[in-house]
């Protein structure tokens, strides 16, 4: 662990991201950010990049977190970014009219105001081709894949297909987590779809229902319930998942 988990002395949160550590990597680094409600960020964890590097930031109406990198929107459309810079995914000074952005591991997307988005990093299996996607309300970018969310709650994917194989027939859908390796799509009722892989358990959420929100980790998923608790299944190899206790939870 380095230090991830020491928040709670903080204060005034109105929004959380969790960076993760690499697919590929047991090294236990990462990060955790939060946004205060007077726009400024916050940060504990590894800091191996400056992505915890946080300080000068404010008017940020949007954050995302992935591995070892952190991404703000501001509410004049643009776009902040700190941490490790070889690949990439920091390069976000020339977006504008952002309204939401995410991370994964190699790559970052950012969800315009129009409906389009954009992105920049790695590209290996293609999951930075998004340029052609319209209608879109929200978006999330696990390691090697992205997708998107229509107006209209369709889901449109590109990357590695092993991650987004059944998207293309969900409906309904309201809001997407990408994982590493799976895909979880909230639908308008409050159930919970999945796709991808599920060696750990973390695309088992067919018994979930009366969720507000979801996320997904790298091979872990949550689900926000309407009454303020919180359901978890998948990886709990570092108690990621020992949530039952969590309540009184709610969404910004």
């Amino acid at each position: 662990m380095a230090g991830e988990c020491h928040v709670a002395a903080w204060t005034d949160i109105v929004a959380v991201a969790a960076g993760n550590v690499h697919s590929f990597s047991n090294t236990g680094r990462s990060h955790t950010v939060g946004l205060t409600r007077g726009g400024t960020v916050i940060a504990t964890g590894w800091n191996g990049d400056g992505q915890c590097d946080l300080t000068g930031w404010t008017e940020v109406g949007g954050i995302a977190a992935g591995w070892r990198r952190t991404l703000g929107w501001r509410g004049d459309g643009t776009v902040l970014a700190a941490g490790r810079t070889v690949e990439g995914a920091c390069d976000v000074e020339a977006w504008r009219e952002i309204v939401a952005v995410s991370c994964g591991d190699w790559h970052s997307v950012g969800l315009r105001a129009d409906g389009t988005a954009v992105s920049t990093g790695v590209n290996r299996r293609g999951q930075c081709e998004v340029s052609d996607w319209t209608g879109l309300v929200g978006i999330a970018a696990g390691y090697m894949h992205t997708v998107g969310v229509t107006a209209d709650g369709r889901v449109v994917a590109t990357g590695d297909p092993s991650a987004t194989f059944d998207v293309r027939h969900w409906r309904d859908v309201v809001a997407a987590a990408a994982g590493s390796y799976h895909t979880v799509g909230l639908t308008s009722d409050g159930q919970v779809l999945a796709t991808g892989k599920n060696r750990d358990g973390q695309a088992s959420v067919s018994g979930w229902n009366g969720i507000l929100a979801v996320a997904a980790g790298s091979r872990h998923t949550l689900g926000l319930r309407m009454d303020g608790t919180v359901v978890a299944t998948g990886c709990d190899d570092d108690g990621q998942c020992d949530v039952a206790s969590w309540d009184e939870v709610g969404v910004p």
